[in-house]
């Protein structure tokens, strides 16, 4: 991923979040602190004519697998881990229009009085028209994470790059925090990450992407100003697929 002299290396990207990432170093609910460093540096890249989409997990507020091991019926649980994405989809959207960037929050499971339902061409004019997308609700099915839901997205609205968000500043032969000898990979092919069981995607997400072409960057998000790195084409994080 070489620099491009200040110029974004994509021009529509789907931002894959996690919740565990909007909650900071809380066990449970949104660090409001975070959800605005989040915005800020959203704001930023929206500002460099880039077309923003976002899918964002709810694992900070209920996850349907742990619910399901503790006894709850899977697609039930899975539910309600949708309705937790569409809260905190509704906290980025209040974060970024306290920044003054206009965005909206579609959602796969209806409920109109707080968001938009999930429609593919109206996603795209939104974007079109420099609004930010959030899209939560997951797939608007049960048994599918958000990172499917994500590449999904990706695809459908024609995004160039999924870029992965997390707390790490890429991918690792092993968990960094308990293996010290643990090294980088800067770039990965899919069937690389496929065939060593890397933990980029779950299979179905990471499959679709390479099905249709389309790498994935994983990256440090809460390190400051790392989204438009990444955006610019800097080498941070690791890329799977795509081209160098």
């Amino acid at each position: 991923m070489a620099a491009r002299d200040g110029r974004p290396r994509w021009g529509r990207v789907l931002l894959k979040l996690s919740g565990e990432a909007l909650g900071g170093d809380q066990d449970y609910g949104i660090d409001f602190s975070v959800v605005r460093n989040i915005s800020k540096q959203i704001k930023r890249v929206h500002e460099m004519n880039v077309q923003v989409a976002l899918v964002v997990g709810g694992g900070n507020i209920f996850r349907g697998m742990a619910a399901a091991e503790g006894g709850f019926d899977r697609a039930t649980g899975d539910y309600m881990g949708m309705l937790a994405t569409v809260i905190n989809a509704l906290a980025l959207q209040e974060g970024l229009e306290q920044m003054g960037t206009q965005a909206r929050t579609m959602t796969a499971i209806q409920m109109h009085q707080v968001a938009e339902p999930y429609i593919r061409r109206r996603a795209i004019r939104h974007m079109e028209k420099g609004r930010v997308v959030i899209l939560a609700g997951g797939s608007g099915n049960p048994y599918f994470t958000t990172d499917t839901t994500a590449a999904l997205r990706a695809v459908e609205l024609e995004a160039e790059v999924v870029l992965k968000a997390t707390k790490v500043d890429g991918v690792y032969t092993a968990d960094p925090l308990r293996d010290p000898e643990a090294t980088k990979l800067n770039r990965l092919d899919y069937m690389e990450v496929l065939n060593r069981g890397i933990e980029v995607m779950d299979n179905t997400a990471l499959t679709l992407c390479m099905d249709n072409g389309v790498p994935i960057v994983v990256f440090d998000l809460l390190k400051e100003g790392n989204m438009e790195r990444v955006i610019l084409g800097e080498e941070i994080g690791t890329l799977v697929g795509g081209r160098a």
